[in-house]
């Protein structure tokens, strides 16, 4: 069955906070009739000439203070970055690879990169050096940002593998691109000739938006990664589909903490821009992100699941700590849904009170107090944390998307949520459930095709234009879609019965003391399951104590699931899956062969 694309109200680019006049003005030669830029070459000039005194960004200096970037200041540090590229000889369709943590100087190569025309490839510093390598000479990198020394040092050793490499450019400091050149006047280029703001402005407007804006790789939960081309209609469409779903607008501030070579938090930097809204840095310390968030008071929030179920397990155990307070949790919690919902009886306005003076305020407070939008993917996140942040006052939107779509395909949001699912198709996009429950989607926010792998683009793109997203799914009366599992992850035991892991997995992972749950079982009689458990959850207790404590969450779990899906038996592992390990990838899924093949002989006892 095919889903329609769905109106989502009236398509407006603009929000509030933006004049009346604002609405009705003539594009300008940087801007689409949308409203949006052209592409994301001319983004921080189309961002500047709106919001010139805005802050744009914001980031923790040495001291530990907060500094301002307007948007003005940020188009300067982009020309300035631009008109170094251009001196390197760096131009239309060169790959310029992005090898750092989330940080300003990313955002100021990466639009620095698209405004001369040429191609981003992001790199995750957590890679090894197998996958860092990989990526750097199939994407072809003339150029390579680096963070600071100890990445530099990282692609020196790499270099003998990469023949196309001719730059690498550290992020800051006096022989940086950004310093090469000034505002206006850039430095003697490649050839002898000079270039200027002049030229680099032309070069901006001569990119189109079928021209490829980067080429980002896939983190793959199994084998080498492939590159996905994205071009600038690709992304453009992108924020025509979500921007008037967001809700965003001047004064508005989004703490960024996701890692930028992915590209979730890449399209939510751009919509916060587009908006006129302030993008926040994390400080560098992933320790350091709950406690930043009361400081920064963000109004907007992206994050992987994995905060938001921090938070309520640690609330919870709080809870659990005094006679009684599992209970009082529960019935605190129950109020607050009803409130959250407008289905508060009269009767009940002094518990839901009370339990928000306790409760519900000190969780807003912990999350900067003004937080309103705050989005999750990537993962399925636990119901009872969603209706826990909800009866806080926090709304948590959960969206799916895969990079081959540009990050998004459905999207839960403010006018249209249901909990349980990924939200409907967004604007422009149609799904389809083909005959095998797999996930099919087309529209312009589709990819191209991969890069230099024709039989990866064929296998992906068919005929048609839809992509197969190797998800499995299923799309209700109402259009929400549903994602079920991996077509690859299904399990057919010995018997002949076909299940699907995440169903048990997600079920056991509901459990506060579990991180990771994997279910085995191919060819095997029944499936088992290797658990890990959350370090801090656990702390104090022994081995035996900790076994019935994962004990308990299987038993739970089993009771959620089909006879021939249940787990008959499991092995708790040593230690947790970790991305410098080789479990997970740097979105933290779990590499399911790594895993698998890493611990075949707990597998295999068992069975004994």
């Amino acid at each position: 069955m095919t889903f329609p694309v769905i109106p989502h109200g009236p398509h407006r680019t603009y929000r509030r906070g933006m004049t009346p006049q604002s609405e009705h003005r003539e594009p300008t030669e940087h801007q689409e009739p949308s409203g949006r830029p052209r592409t994301l070459a001319v983004f921080t000039e189309w961002a500047a000439e709106r919001y010139p005194d805005r802050p744009a960004l914001r980031f923790r200096d040495a001291a530990g203070g907060w500094v301002p970037v307007t948007y003005t200041e940020l188009r300067a540090t982009v020309r300035r970055t631009a008109l170094g590229l251009l001196a390197l000889g760096i131009g239309a369709g060169d790959r310029v690879a992005i090898l750092a943590e989330t940080r300003p100087e990313w955002t100021y190569a990466h639009f620095a990169c698209l405004a001369v025309g040429a191609v981003v490839v992001p790199v995750y510093p957590t890679a090894g050096d197998e996958e860092t390598s990989w990526v750097l000479s199939d994407s072809g990198a003339k150029a390579v940002f680096c963070e600071g020394p100890a990445e530099a040092a990282r692609v020196a050793e790499l270099r003998p593998k990469l023949p196309a490499l001719a730059h690498v450019l550290p992020m800051t400091g006096p022989d940086g691109p950004a310093a090469a050149g000034g505002a206006t006047e850039g430095p003697t280029a490649a050839g002898g000739a000079e270039v200027s703001l002049g030229d680099l402005l032309a070069r901006a407007e001569a990119v189109r938006p079928e021209d490829d804006a980067e080429l980002v790789y896939t983190s793959g939960t199994t084998g080498l990664p492939k590159g996905c081309r994205l071009t600038h209609g690709n992304l453009g469409a992108v924020q025509d589909a979500t921007l008037h779903l967001i809700q965003g607008g001047p004064g508005d501030r989004t703490y960024l903490y996701l890692p930028l070579a992915h590209l979730l938090a890449q399209l939510i930097q751009f919509s916060t821009l587009l908006y006129g809204g302030e993008l926040c840095y994390f400080g560098g310390r992933i320790e350091d992100v709950v406690g930043e968030l009361a400081e920064a008071q963000p109004t907007h929030l992206p994050s992987v699941p994995r905060l938001f179920e921090k938070v309520y397990s640690v609330v919870r155990s709080l809870a659990e700590a005094e006679e009684g307070g599992a209970e009082r949790f529960d019935a605190a919690v129950a109020v607050g849904v009803l409130a959250a919902d407008g289905e508060l009886p009269p009767e009940r306005r002094a518990a839901y009170e009370a339990a928000d003076a306790s409760l519900f305020s000190l969780v807003r407070a912990a999350f900067g107090g003004r937080l309103r939008w705050a989005l999750t993917g990537g993962a399925p996140i636990d119901p009872a944390v969603l209706d826990f942040l909800r009866a806080c006052g926090i709304q948590v939107f959960e969206g799916y998307g895969m990079t081959e779509s540009a990050g998004v395909i459905s999207l839960n949001h403010p006018g249209a949520v249901r909990y349980g699912t990924v939200g409907r198709p967004v604007l422009g996009c149609e799904v389809r459930i083909a005959d095998d429950e797999e996930v099919l989607a087309r529209g312009p926010m589709v990819f191209p095709g991969y890069h230099a792998n024709p039989g990866g683009t064929a296998d992906a793109l068919d005929a048609e234009g839809w992509l197969h997203t190797g998800d499995l799914g299923a799309v209700d009366a109402d259009g929400y879609l549903t994602i079920t599992g991996r077509k690859k992850d299904l399990i057919i035991t010995s018997a002949g019965k076909n299940l699907t892991p995440s169903h048990v997995e997600l079920a056991i992972e509901r459990s506060r003391f579990v991180s990771h749950a994997v279910m085995a079982g191919d060819r095997r009689p029944y499936p088992v399951a290797l658990i890990t458990v959350e370090a801090e959850a656990v702390a104090g207790r022994d081995a035996a104590e900790v076994r019935e404590l994962v004990g308990r969450a299987v038993a739970e779990a089993n009771e959620q699931v089909s006879r021939p899906a249940r787990i008959r038996a499991f092995a708790v592992l040593p230690r947790d899956f970790t991305v410098e390990g080789g479990e997970l990838t740097p979105t933290l899924k779990v590499r399911r062969r790594v895993v698998l093949d890493r611990y075949a002989q707990e597998i295999a006892a068992l069975y004994k």
